[in-house]
């Protein structure tokens, strides 16, 4: 039974691989063909392959669930075509086993895919990010369309590049009083974090007074007490499907803590973590198919079926998402629904299967 156990997992999670694979390196080559109109002096073919390659790791993360729903389909598909299938259950190897069998490796892989979204997805984005904005700014950082805004208090923030975590370039500043009035602008060139604080330098300030005047002041340097912190600003620089888990849960509530909606991070947060059941329960729809109505189908059309309800189960859950903040119902409610409506229409097909 073990050797039947290690033949379907090694068909199963062969065709992932295969599925994966193919599915990232067509994104690879679509994201190179986008982003050839981007190419500068200082960006360069070269800055863009090495700034594509950074990204793989993200790819790898998001396209997961789907090629585990396609590549059970092709996997248990196939032999499910060449009767194997049939002949394992009539020796004793129930539906049950076969199941079993299937969802071992793939939970294994929906951990991965957990551990790639809290350790290495958050880094790599940044970083990639980070060297795409210096390239693009030809290595001065003083203007980048990939910036960052942020809000503290009735203070207003952009960053034009985060390097590092610890070094951030193009630093423009904003305060308003509480009656909406603009108190103060400032531009740093680069700010620097150390001892708890930014120290930035060459600062432009212009300060706004009561009867209408400006006052502009050039200073070498400045300390800037802030609340945004090398851990926090990684958290910012980067979208929120792109974050560390723990990232966004600390940032969702610092956010709430200064009055601003975190539900698009909250959104994020339960994403991510609910994606290794996200994952079992298309995998669970998938074995469903083999079983029921995709049992005397072509591949190509498992595949196909297989892409359009990946696609569905993610407009689902990006549909509800914003629809949680308009209709104020929590995050989480948005995430587990298509999960739970995915597993429960699995386990209803393989009771009709038999």
């Amino acid at each position: 039974m073990l050797r039947l156990e290690w033949y379907i997992t090694r068909h199963v999670m062969g065709a992932v691989f295969g599925v994966l694979l193919v599915v990232v390196g067509l994104d690879l080559v679509s994201a190179l063909l986008d982003q050839l109109d981007d190419l500068t002096d200082q960006y360069s073919l070269g800055d863009l392959l090495i700034y594509l390659f950074m990204t793989i790791p993200k790819r790898i993360y998001e396209f997961i669930p789907l090629s585990s729903l396609v590549g059970c389909l092709i996997g248990l598909g196939m032999l499910a075509s060449h009767s194997e299938l049939t002949v394992m259950r009539a020796a004793g190897f129930g539906t049950g086993r076969i199941l079993l069998a299937v969802f071992k490796p793939v939970l294994l892989l929906a951990l991965i895919a957990l551990a790639m979204g809290q350790f290495v997805v958050p880094k790599t984005e940044q970083a990639a990010q980070s060297f795409r904005a210096l390239e693009e700014s030809g290595g001065s950082a003083m203007s980048s369309r990939y910036g960052v805004w942020h809000r503290e208090g009735n203070s207003f923030i952009h960053i034009n590049v985060v390097e590092g975590g610890r070094v951030i370039h193009g630093v423009t500043r904003y305060r308003f009083s509480d009656d909406n009035r603009l108190e103060r602008a400032s531009y740093a060139r680069v700010g620097h974090y150390a001892d708890g604080q930014w120290q930035l330098e060459e600062v432009r300030s212009t300060r706004f007074t009561e009867q209408g005047t400006t006052e502009v002041a050039n200073l070498p340097s400045e300390a800037w007490q802030s609340g945004l912190t090398p851990d926090l600003l990684s958290v910012i620089v980067v979208e929120p499907v792109d974050l560390a888990i723990s990232g966004l849960w600390s940032y969702s509530h610092y956010l709430q803590a200064q009055g601003v909606n975190a539900d698009t991070y909250l959104l994020a947060f339960w994403g991510k973590l609910l994606q290794p059941l996200a994952i079992l329960a298309l995998v669970l729809i998938g074995v469903s198919f083999i079983f029921g109505p995709l049992r005397s189908v072509t591949v190509g059309q498992r595949v196909i079926a297989g892409v359009i309800f990946g696609l569905i189960f993610k407009f689902a859950q990006d549909l509800l998402g914003p629809a949680s903040t308009v209709f104020g119902f929590p995050p989480l409610i948005a995430i587990v629904v298509p999960i739970v409506l995915c597993g429960g229409a699995g386990v209803w097909l393989l009771r009709r299967a038999g």
